[in-house]
């Protein structure tokens, strides 16, 4: 069967740039997940190591050397713990993982389009469907919260797809049974025999540095005092990288990779072993099939095994540091706006106090100086002459009064028969203003 020309379709365009986006998103957390642990890692056991040389070696520093030491030995679980806080609140979802699933998922599809289904008429529609399947579930697996970066490279996405090697899939056309076995399977099949090289190196350095770190701190522990000290960096060391290795679960990774390399080999074998003539469309549909279902597998394994590790992960311990430094000081916050509050009541009522007491004296000041003032002979004298004044006053209106009276009662009797008008002659009116009698009031 003759390669197809390439042909770049929407669809399938589309598709990579999925693909691309959401492979860039996992690659770029996996790698900040990991240098944020190995860092808490290390500042554990520097903290460790710090606080030794700090008991046994101080007083052969500097005092400023001293000092800077101290500071660092309580600066470094402090970051430790900062940074574990920041990885339990921002990375202990595995969205990376997800993202994973995702991109994985999108590129099962991709080979589906263009194997088994390329010469099915409904295939676009098909892909378009999965595609929205595909990105519904990754936004449901990251809790609602879709946060991803646009991917601006170019598709398919280098360096996996990268057209610089002979042997890398260009991405648009169809394939034929021996390019699916060149471009996925025998990919496939290399990378997973690499890695799991990788790993299985990894797992025994890891297990000699566990091994030599523990035999070191025996063999410290013999010497006694103070060397015996070290024991702690030992022990520290060696947890830490027992915790590194659960980290990366390599026990449970290398088993699956073992199992996707002799699946991989026996598909391979297979196919290899057909005549020309074997290769038909029958037996290449079944190796895609096969080949699809083992990796999608072993994806659905691995991230099962990393959400595993994660949920095991004792980051929780390590920010505990940070999280009770936070709540007491959260505690102590309320204890000093309580005493604050009280302080203020308690100022306040006393100055309320002092304040009535100061008033209550200065009333009873006062009322007794009234009372002596008005006691006084002076005052005395005074308050008689008003009186006498007032008595006086009283009299004469009262004799004022009576003598108007009588002189208007006579005035009535003598001029009772005299009408008073416009015709009345000036001299009687005269005469009866003159008979008026006089005050000293002043007018107006």
């Amino acid at each position: 069967m003759e390669t197809q020309p390439q042909q770049v379709t929407p669809i399938l365009e589309v598709a990579w740039g999925h693909f691309a986006q959401l492979d860039a998103a996992s690659s770029k957390r996996t790698k900040s997940h990991m240098r944020m642990r190995r860092w808490i890692t290390v500042l554990g056991v520097l903290a460790t190591l710090l606080a030794i040389i700090t008991e046994l070696y101080a007083e052969f520093f500097l005092p400023v050397v001293s000092l800077v030491l101290k500071i660092l030995l309580i600066a470094t679980p402090i970051v430790a713990s900062i940074l574990a806080a920041f990885v339990g609140k921002f990375f202990s979802s595995g969205d990376w993982l997800i993202t994973r699933a995702g991109a994985e998922e999108i590129l099962k599809e991709i080979y589906a389009y263009r194997t088994i289904l390329q010469r099915t008429a409904s295939r676009r529609a098909w892909l378009e469907k999965r595609l929205e399947e595909i990105q519904r579930s990754v936004f449901r697996g990251m809790n609602g919260e879709l946060i991803l970066e646009p991917y601006k490279g170019e598709l398919p996405p280098a360096p996996r797809f990268s057209p610089e090697y002979p042997d890398s899939d260009p991405g648009f056309n169809d394939l034929t049974g021996e390019e699916y076995f060149r471009y996925r399977l025998d990919d496939q099949l290399k990378w997973h025999t690499k890695e799991v090289n990788k790993r299985q190196k990894e797992r025994v350095r890891l297990q000699w540095f566990i091994l030599i770190a523990g035999g070191m701190g025996a063999l410290l522990a013999a010497f006694g005092s103070p060397i015996s000290l070290w024991v702690a960096l030992t022990a520290a060391l060696t947890s830490a990288l027992i915790g590194w290795q659960e980290l990366r679960n390599l026990d449970t990774v290398v088993r699956n990779y073992s199992k996707v390399i002799m699946e991989l080999t026996i598909l391979s074998d297979h196919w290899k072993n057909l005549e020309a003539e074997e290769k038909n469309q029958t037996e290449f549909y079944q190796v895609v099939r096969s080949t699809e279902n083992i990796l999608w597998s072993q994806n659905v394994e691995y991230i099962k095994a990393m959400q595993e590790a994660l949920r095991e992960s004792d980051l929780e311990e390590k920010a505990s540091l940070i999280n009770n430094v936070i709540q007491e000081q959260r505690k102590m916050d309320e204890r000093f706006q309580k005493s604050m509050r009280d302080s203020i009541v308690d100022y306040t009522k006393e100055s309320m106090e002092k304040t009535e007491e100061a008033l209550e004296e200065n009333f009873k000041e006062v009322l007794g100086s009234l009372a002596e003032e008005a006691s006084s002979e002076v005052v005395q004298a005074e308050l008689a002459a008003m009186k006498e004044a007032a008595q006086e006053m009283v009299e004469n209106i009262v004799e004022r009064i009576g003598g108007l009276s009588s002189s208007l009662k006579a005035i009535k009797e003598e001029f009772d028969g005299v009408e008073i008008g416009g015709n009345t002659p000036p001299s009687v009116l005269n005469d009866l203003l003159s008979r008026y009698p006089k005050t000293s009031d002043v007018k107006g």
